[in-house]
Protein backbone atom coordinates (compact mmCIF):
# COMPACT_ATOMS: atom_id res chain seq x y z
CA UNK A 1 0.00 0.00 0.00
CA UNK A 2 1.52 2.83 -0.96
CA UNK A 3 1.90 5.96 1.34
CA UNK A 4 -0.30 8.58 0.31
CA UNK A 5 -3.15 6.03 0.14
CA UNK A 6 -2.18 5.20 4.03
CA UNK A 7 -2.33 8.63 5.01
CA UNK A 8 -5.74 8.58 4.10
CA UNK A 9 -6.97 5.88 5.77
CA UNK A 10 -5.35 6.86 8.58
CA UNK A 11 -7.35 10.39 8.40
CA UNK A 12 -10.52 8.77 7.79
CA UNK A 13 -10.55 6.50 10.90
CA UNK A 14 -9.78 9.70 12.91
CA UNK A 15 -12.83 11.30 11.03
CA UNK A 16 -14.81 8.07 11.97
CA UNK A 17 -13.34 9.07 16.33
CA UNK A 18 -14.24 12.79 15.80
CA UNK A 19 -17.89 12.24 14.51
CA UNK A 20 -18.22 9.73 17.12
CA UNK A 21 -18.18 11.95 19.69
CA UNK A 22 -21.57 13.97 18.71
CA UNK A 23 -23.47 10.95 19.46
CA UNK A 24 -22.20 11.09 23.21
CA UNK A 25 -22.62 15.14 23.32
CA UNK A 26 -26.29 14.36 22.53
CA UNK A 27 -26.96 11.46 25.26
CA UNK A 28 -24.97 13.39 27.68
CA UNK A 29 -27.31 16.35 27.12
CA UNK A 30 -30.40 14.18 26.45
CA UNK A 31 -32.21 14.85 29.83
CA UNK A 32 -31.38 18.36 29.88
CA UNK A 33 -32.94 18.89 26.47
CA UNK A 34 -35.86 17.35 27.48
CA UNK A 35 -36.23 19.17 30.34
CA UNK A 36 -35.54 22.32 28.32
CA UNK A 37 -38.25 21.19 25.19
CA UNK A 38 -40.77 20.06 28.33
CA UNK A 39 -40.31 24.41 29.65
CA UNK A 40 -40.83 25.45 25.82
CA UNK A 41 -43.84 23.53 25.29
CA UNK A 42 -45.19 24.79 28.79
CA UNK A 43 -43.94 28.47 28.02
CA UNK A 44 -46.45 27.85 25.23
CA UNK A 45 -49.11 26.82 26.89
CA UNK A 46 -48.95 29.49 29.20
CA UNK A 47 -48.83 31.78 26.34
CA UNK A 48 -51.90 30.71 24.79
CA UNK A 49 -53.84 30.98 28.53
CA UNK A 50 -52.71 34.26 28.73
CA UNK A 51 -54.26 35.01 25.40
CA UNK A 52 -57.92 33.33 26.44
CA UNK A 53 -57.46 35.39 30.23
CA UNK A 54 -57.03 38.04 28.07
CA UNK A 55 -60.22 37.44 25.76
CA UNK A 56 -62.53 36.70 28.54
CA UNK A 57 -61.15 39.76 30.83
CA UNK A 58 -62.02 42.10 27.38
CA UNK A 59 -65.60 40.25 27.07
CA UNK A 60 -66.54 40.46 31.16
CA UNK A 61 -65.65 44.35 30.43
CA UNK A 62 -68.45 44.49 27.25
CA UNK A 63 -71.17 42.61 29.42
CA UNK A 64 -70.34 45.29 32.13
CA UNK A 65 -70.50 48.31 30.05
CA UNK A 66 -73.97 47.07 28.62
CA UNK A 67 -75.02 46.40 32.52
CA UNK A 68 -74.78 49.16 33.24
CA UNK A 69 -76.61 51.10 29.49
CA UNK A 70 -79.36 48.28 30.56
CA UNK A 71 -80.06 49.56 34.46
CA UNK A 72 -80.29 53.22 32.71
CA UNK A 73 -82.79 51.98 30.53
CA UNK A 74 -84.62 50.42 33.12
CA UNK A 75 -84.29 53.92 35.94
CA UNK A 76 -85.95 55.56 32.81
CA UNK A 77 -88.30 53.28 32.21
CA UNK A 78 -89.15 53.89 36.21
CA UNK A 79 -89.46 57.81 35.26
CA UNK A 80 -91.75 57.68 32.35
CA UNK A 81 -94.56 55.71 34.29
CA UNK A 82 -95.29 59.05 35.79
CA UNK A 83 -96.13 60.22 32.53
CA UNK A 84 -98.64 57.55 31.15
CA UNK A 85 -101.88 58.32 29.94
CA UNK A 86 -103.61 55.49 28.37
CA UNK A 87 -103.10 51.49 28.30
CA UNK A 88 -101.79 50.88 24.82
CA UNK A 89 -98.58 53.19 26.84
CA UNK A 90 -98.83 50.87 30.01
CA UNK A 91 -98.22 47.46 27.56
CA UNK A 92 -95.30 49.08 25.37
CA UNK A 93 -93.83 50.10 28.60
CA UNK A 94 -94.61 46.82 30.35
CA UNK A 95 -93.23 45.31 27.51
CA UNK A 96 -90.04 47.07 27.08
CA UNK A 97 -88.93 46.98 30.95
CA UNK A 98 -89.66 42.78 30.57
CA UNK A 99 -87.32 42.52 28.15
CA UNK A 100 -84.51 44.87 29.62
CA UNK A 101 -85.00 43.26 32.89
CA UNK A 102 -84.51 40.00 30.87
CA UNK A 103 -81.38 41.48 29.28
CA UNK A 104 -79.78 41.99 32.61
CA UNK A 105 -80.39 38.75 33.86
CA UNK A 106 -78.60 37.42 31.15
CA UNK A 107 -75.93 39.75 31.03
CA UNK A 108 -75.50 39.31 35.16
CA UNK A 109 -75.36 35.21 34.21
CA UNK A 110 -72.58 36.23 31.20
CA UNK A 111 -70.58 38.17 33.57
CA UNK A 112 -71.03 35.18 36.20
CA UNK A 113 -69.79 32.52 33.84
CA UNK A 114 -66.89 34.40 32.36
CA UNK A 115 -66.05 35.40 35.98
CA UNK A 116 -65.89 31.24 36.61
CA UNK A 117 -63.83 30.88 33.48
CA UNK A 118 -61.46 33.78 34.33
CA UNK A 119 -60.13 32.77 37.37
CA UNK A 120 -59.77 28.89 36.30
CA UNK A 121 -57.85 30.49 33.85
CA UNK A 122 -55.97 32.08 36.39
CA UNK A 123 -55.40 28.82 38.66
CA UNK A 124 -54.33 27.29 35.08
CA UNK A 125 -51.67 29.89 34.58
CA UNK A 126 -50.34 29.99 38.22
CA UNK A 127 -49.93 25.91 37.87
CA UNK A 128 -47.95 25.87 34.55
CA UNK A 129 -45.93 29.05 35.92
CA UNK A 130 -44.91 26.88 39.07
CA UNK A 131 -43.94 23.96 36.82
CA UNK A 132 -41.63 26.07 35.07
CA UNK A 133 -40.29 27.22 37.52
CA UNK A 134 -39.29 23.75 38.97
CA UNK A 135 -38.46 22.96 35.97
CA UNK A 136 -35.82 26.18 35.88
CA UNK A 137 -34.34 24.69 39.19
CA UNK A 138 -33.87 21.27 37.31
CA UNK A 139 -32.39 22.24 34.22
CA UNK A 140 -30.06 24.18 36.32
CA UNK A 141 -29.17 21.02 38.52
CA UNK A 142 -28.64 18.75 35.66
CA UNK A 143 -26.35 21.64 34.28
CA UNK A 144 -24.27 21.36 36.48
CA UNK A 145 -24.18 17.08 36.69
CA UNK A 146 -23.47 16.54 33.45
CA UNK A 147 -21.03 19.82 32.84
CA UNK A 148 -17.96 17.51 34.18
CA UNK A 149 -19.15 15.09 31.59
CA UNK A 150 -19.23 17.32 28.51
CA UNK A 151 -15.72 18.49 29.62
CA UNK A 152 -14.09 15.69 29.31
CA UNK A 153 -16.01 14.62 26.08
CA UNK A 154 -15.00 17.90 24.63
CA UNK A 155 -11.33 17.42 25.69
CA UNK A 156 -11.08 13.80 24.08
CA UNK A 157 -12.50 15.38 20.66
CA UNK A 158 -10.22 18.34 21.40
CA UNK A 159 -6.92 15.69 21.72
CA UNK A 160 -8.16 13.71 18.20
CA UNK A 161 -8.92 17.10 16.38
CA UNK A 162 -5.25 18.02 17.20
CA UNK A 163 -4.11 14.57 15.94
CA UNK A 164 -5.58 15.00 12.22
CA UNK A 165 -4.25 18.45 12.56
CA UNK A 166 -0.84 17.28 12.46
CA UNK A 167 -1.47 14.59 10.47
CA UNK A 168 -2.80 16.52 7.86
CA UNK A 169 -0.39 19.39 7.74
CA UNK A 170 2.33 16.96 6.50
CA UNK A 171 0.03 15.67 3.10
CA UNK A 172 -0.13 16.69 0.02
CA UNK A 173 -3.10 19.36 0.10
CA UNK A 174 -4.28 18.11 -3.63
CA UNK A 175 -5.10 14.35 -1.54
CA UNK A 176 -6.59 16.08 1.03
CA UNK A 177 -8.44 18.00 -0.70
CA UNK A 178 -9.37 15.12 -3.01
CA UNK A 179 -10.11 13.40 -0.02
CA UNK A 180 -13.13 16.20 1.70
CA UNK A 181 -14.92 16.03 -1.89
CA UNK A 182 -15.74 12.12 -1.14
CA UNK A 183 -16.29 13.12 2.55
CA UNK A 184 -19.27 15.62 1.65
CA UNK A 185 -21.39 13.16 0.50
CA UNK A 186 -19.64 9.90 1.53
CA UNK A 187 -18.82 10.80 5.27
CA UNK A 188 -17.67 8.36 6.96
CA UNK A 189 -17.47 5.76 4.12
CA UNK A 190 -15.47 7.86 1.96
CA UNK A 191 -12.00 5.11 1.56
CA UNK A 192 -13.53 2.02 1.97
CA UNK A 193 -11.56 -1.14 2.01
CA UNK A 194 -12.50 -4.29 -0.71
CA UNK A 195 -14.44 -6.67 0.25
CA UNK A 196 -14.99 -9.90 -1.69
CA UNK A 197 -13.43 -8.28 -4.90
CA UNK A 198 -16.70 -5.66 -4.10
CA UNK A 199 -16.40 -2.24 -3.04
CA UNK A 200 -16.67 -1.98 0.56
CA UNK A 201 -19.15 1.37 0.40
CA UNK A 202 -21.45 0.28 -2.42
CA UNK A 203 -20.93 -3.40 -2.35
CA UNK A 204 -20.99 -3.56 -6.24
CA UNK A 205 -18.39 -6.64 -7.55
CA UNK A 206 -15.30 -4.88 -9.03
CA UNK A 207 -13.91 -6.68 -12.77
CA UNK A 208 -10.81 -8.37 -12.22
CA UNK A 209 -8.39 -6.02 -13.98
CA UNK A 210 -9.94 -2.83 -11.79
CA UNK A 211 -9.07 -5.08 -8.38
CA UNK A 212 -5.54 -6.13 -9.34
CA UNK A 213 -4.55 -2.58 -9.90
CA UNK A 214 -5.53 -1.49 -7.23
CA UNK A 215 -3.79 -4.33 -5.23
CA UNK A 216 -0.85 -3.49 -7.36
CA UNK A 217 -1.14 0.68 -8.43
CA UNK A 218 0.62 3.52 -6.89
CA UNK A 219 -2.04 5.53 -7.82
CA UNK A 220 -5.39 6.44 -5.64
CA UNK A 221 -8.10 4.69 -7.15
CA UNK A 222 -12.23 5.26 -6.75
CA UNK A 223 -15.26 2.73 -7.46
CA UNK A 224 -16.25 3.40 -10.54
CA UNK A 225 -19.69 2.94 -9.05
CA UNK A 226 -20.13 5.38 -6.56
CA UNK A 227 -16.78 7.08 -6.80
CA UNK A 228 -15.12 6.36 -2.55
CA UNK A 229 -11.58 5.72 -2.46
CA UNK A 230 -10.46 1.65 -2.01
CA UNK A 231 -8.03 -0.08 -0.74
CA UNK A 232 -6.62 -3.81 0.38
CA UNK A 233 -6.93 -4.19 3.94
CA UNK A 234 -3.73 -6.10 4.30
CA UNK A 235 -5.05 -7.56 7.44
CA UNK A 236 -8.49 -8.96 6.08
CA UNK A 237 -8.15 -12.85 6.53
CA UNK A 238 -9.86 -13.04 2.82
CA UNK A 239 -7.90 -11.01 1.07
CA UNK A 240 -4.18 -11.87 0.04
CA UNK A 241 -1.05 -9.77 1.05
CA UNK A 242 -0.15 -6.86 -1.43
CA UNK A 243 3.37 -6.34 -2.64
CA UNK A 244 4.94 -4.17 -0.93
CA UNK A 245 6.44 -1.08 -2.64
CA UNK A 246 9.77 0.07 -2.16
CA UNK A 247 9.74 4.16 -3.31
CA UNK A 248 7.22 6.67 -2.78
CA UNK A 249 5.90 8.96 -6.16
CA UNK A 250 3.17 11.51 -5.52
CA UNK A 251 0.15 9.09 -7.01
CA UNK A 252 -2.44 9.87 -9.89
CA UNK A 253 -6.01 10.73 -8.18
CA UNK A 254 -8.86 9.80 -10.49
CA UNK A 255 -12.16 11.72 -10.46
CA UNK A 256 -14.73 10.02 -8.44
CA UNK A 257 -17.47 8.73 -10.47
CA UNK A 258 -21.02 7.89 -9.32
CA UNK A 259 -22.33 10.70 -6.87
CA UNK A 260 -20.10 13.23 -7.29
CA UNK A 261 -22.52 14.92 -8.55
CA UNK A 262 -24.03 15.12 -5.06
CA UNK A 263 -21.08 17.29 -4.05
Amino acid sequence: MNHYLQQLIEVAEIDKKIDSFEPRITEAKLEVNQVIKHKDNLTNEIALLQDDYTDICLKISKNEIHLEELNKKIEDIAHKWKMIKTEKENKSLTLEEEILKEQVTFANEEIERLSKNKTAKEEEISSRQAEVAALNTREQELRVSVQGVLDEIYKQREEVLHTKNELTRNMDPKITHFYEKIRKWARNTSVVPIYKRACGGCFIRLNDKLYIDIRKSEDIITCPHCGRILYVDENAPEQEKAPKTKAKKEPKMQEPSGLEAAE
